[in-house]
């Protein structure tokens, strides 16, 4: 469908974020294609498609361009010649700012090139401290019951960690945890991932050309109508994001928002009721 592109990183993500994005919503590439079918494209979609990866030696299929786009224009020629000067100073103190921190030269490049990520990465460092010395089973799933660790946090100091039991208590959206930490027990409590703030929404009734569904699960990253607010066709309705693919909803056709049933930070499920429209 996108043509004679390069499959490594970063096109391979996109790649990726598509094929997601059609097996969720059950899209076939003739509906992709389908010039009359609204289609709430990945960022990251957009993005390759607007030239900001570089182009295919035989460019990208004209038809489907137009469609992604939705009237942007496309970058004309090297992506980097169309960059504008940076003042390094007030962008380190942006850079700090992002970070709560002194930044040194490599958190500069990286907030330059991806700030969104930067401040998050930042973030999690604050909260979390530095994760890179766990293991990277443990790192990504926790540890099983009675399973031990060691831990290197510094030259010669070893942290021993053995999680003992568990207790889940979904009434308070918590687990319970016992430990032991260099043979001492230690107990705590952390909140499940999503638990404590889900809710209930209602489903979007298919075939309702008033009701705007999510078209996959993931958390609502931005809300950019209000009710009473007029819309045009292919206007930005919703963005959600999950597993670091960002997807904006848009407006299939010209409508009047009725109601907002979502707000930035709900998880939602797919088909879930975002908007309804009048």
């Amino acid at each position: 469908m996108f043509g004679d592109i390069v499959k490594v990183t970063p096109s391979s993500k996109v790649v990726g974020d598509m094929a997601l994005f059609m097996v969720a919503n059950g899209l076939t590439p003739a509906e992709v294609a389908d010039p009359d079918k609204e289609v709430s494209f990945p960022e990251s979609v957009v993005s390759m498609f607007r030239g900001e990866m570089g182009y295919p030696a035989d460019g990208f299929p004209p038809a489907l361009q137009k469609k992604i786009l939705k009237g942007k224009t496309p970058i004309a020629g090297r992506v980097g010649a169309h960059l504008p000067d940076v003042d390094l100073g007030a962008a380190r103190l942006a850079a700090e700012k992002a970070a709560g921190r002194l930044v040194d030269d490599n958190d500069l490049a990286s907030y330059l090139m991806y700030p969104k990520v930067f401040a998050e990465f930042a973030e999690h460092q604050r909260h979390y401290g530095n994760v890179s010395v766990l293991p990277t089973p443990v790192f990504f799933y926790g540890l099983h019951e009675k399973e031990e660790v060691a831990v290197d946090i510094d030259p010669g100091k070893t942290l021993v960690i053995q999680l003992t039991g568990r207790q889940d208590d979904d009434g308070e959206g918590v687990a319970h945890l016992f430990f032991e930490l260099n043979g001492q027990p230690r107990p705590t409590h952390i909140d499940k991932a999503g638990l404590a703030k889900k809710k209930a929404h209602a489903k979007a009734e298919d075939g309702n050309p008033n009701h705007v569904a999510a078209p996959m699960p993931g958390a609502v990253v931005t809300v950019s109508v209000k009710p009473g607010q007029k819309v045009s066709r292919g206007g930005p309705l919703v963005s959600i994001e999950a597993m670091k693919m960002e997807t904006a909803v848009t407006a299939e056709r010209d409508a009047t928002v009725v109601k907002v049933l979502v707000a930035p930070g709900d998880r939602v499920e797919p088909k879930d009721l975002l908007i309804e429209l009048g």
